[in-house]
């Protein structure tokens, strides 16, 4: 079975089990020019499967929406967004042939991912020597773009993440000595605990643990034993949300009784059902609390809601941002030349998503604001929010704009 026609018929189940607040037109009412070709590298198996199931069901949403709007409008004419979509199976190989193929054997004009920056690294690689328009939504490590001006995303860097959550240590619970637990064989967790060691001691947080494990580790309890017997007033452990219930779990059953923080690749609702009263409290950094969310935002998860039956998380916020940056660009760009796509992605300046208010700086990455949230009574809830200084700007107008 081609994938295009995995693609329709995905689209037709989706269709089918749509009801609520979102409208999708027959699309025989539009006369389609041509196609926009879009691939999206998502972990549908292997480890964070949940993260691959967000990502598909954001991009069809975003396909659907805009081919029920007649699609992207070059020229006068309308062009209907296809995605293509490959498993990366969370492997980093497996990311850079999913890009590979997309963008040699399908010929597509963008791709929307991968998510998790162990794959988005070497598949941004891929794009950028291929000359091909990527759009991470979720990587946070630097690496993904640097020095590749091909490759862009739509989730604020560690760089400013890590001392985000620094800075809410010392300032919340007025923290003067820290531990960080994390994955030293992974692309993110280690960045990440490298960004707060630094934050922290700028701040005059005394660093007092720094333990790792390896991937597959389920067993924490020598590190973690360690780490207690420092006694920090925070631990913080920058871990995907599979991994999180375990290593909070065995550090309450070792004693620990200090805070623990964490990071936005904890913002899946299945962390609450794995970690269950052991991560009611805690607190963690992230791109969006669906109980502030905007009015861009509300319309996305109503919609969402109303299609799948949940609230979206994260990894779907900053998926169908994606999506709206890449039509932005297009229709900005009036063409479905890669190169164009690429500069116009570039000159993009206060866009308003689902995840708040952006611009791109010269690396591709997006300037805008994180939120704290708490979890409590099994819900994601807004705590606080941390802004890079002076954005957005007060004559910020929220529409997204060519520069």
């Amino acid at each position: 079975m081609s994938k295009r026609l995995i693609t329709l018929l995905l689209t037709l189940v989706l269709l089918v089990g749509a009801i609520g607040p979102l409208t999708v037109a027959a699309q025989d009412d539009c006369d389609f020019a041509g196609e926009v070709v879009v691939g999206v590298i998502a972990s549908l198996t292997g480890e964070r499967p949940q993260v691959g199931v967000s990502t598909e069901e954001a991009a069809q949403m975003a396909a659907d929406e805009k081919n029920a709007a007649c699609g992207v409008q070059i020229d006068g004419e309308n062009y209907e967004v296809v995605i293509l979509v490959e498993d990366s199976e969370a492997k980093a190989e497996s990311a850079v042939a999913a890009a590979t193929r997309l963008i040699v054997d399908e010929q597509v004009h963008a791709i929307i991912g991968p998510q998790a920056s162990v794959e988005a690294i070497p598949a941004g690689q891929v794009a950028n020597d291929r000359e091909t328009p990527m759009i991470s939504p979720w990587s946070t490590n630097p690496a993904t773009t640097v020095d590749r001006p091909w490759v862009f995303r739509a989730a604020f860097l560690d760089p400013f993440q890590g001392p985000v959550v620094a800075n809410f240590a010392q300032a919340e619970f007025g923290a003067t000595t820290a531990a960080v637990l994390y994955d030293i064989a992974s692309d993110y967790p280690k960045g990440l605990a490298e960004n707060f060691r630094e934050a922290a001691e700028a701040n005059g947080i005394e660093v007092v643990a720094f333990e790792s494990f390896t991937t597959g580790d389920t067993d924490f309890s020598s590190q973690l034993t360690n780490i207690i017997q420092q006694n920090p007033d925070v631990l913080f452990t920058p871990q995907y949300y599979n991994e999180v219930p375990l290593i909070v779990q065995q550090a309450r059953e070792l004693g620990y009784e200090g805070e623990i923080l964490g990071s936005d690749s904890w913002g899946t609702p299945d962390l609450i059902d794995l970690c269950g009263d052991a991560c009611n409290g805690l607190f963690f950094s992230t791109h969006y609390a669906p109980d502030i969310a905007t009015e861009v935002g509300q319309a996305f998860i109503g919609n969402y809601e109303s299609l799948f039956g949940s609230k979206p998380d994260d990894v779907a916020a900053l998926t169908y941002d994606s999506f709206q940056l890449l039509y932005t660009a297009i229709e900005n760009a009036q063409s479905l030349e890669r190169a164009d796509i690429r500069d116009a992605l570039a000159n993009i300046q206060l866009f308003e998503g689902v995840t708040g208010i952006m611009s791109f700086d010269e690396q591709g990455d997006p300037i805008k604001c994180a939120v704290i949230i708490q979890i409590q009574e099994g819900a994601f809830t807004y705590y606080d929010q941390a802004c890079p200084a002076g954005f957005p700007p007060a004559s910020a107008d929220a529409t997204a704009e060519p520069g």
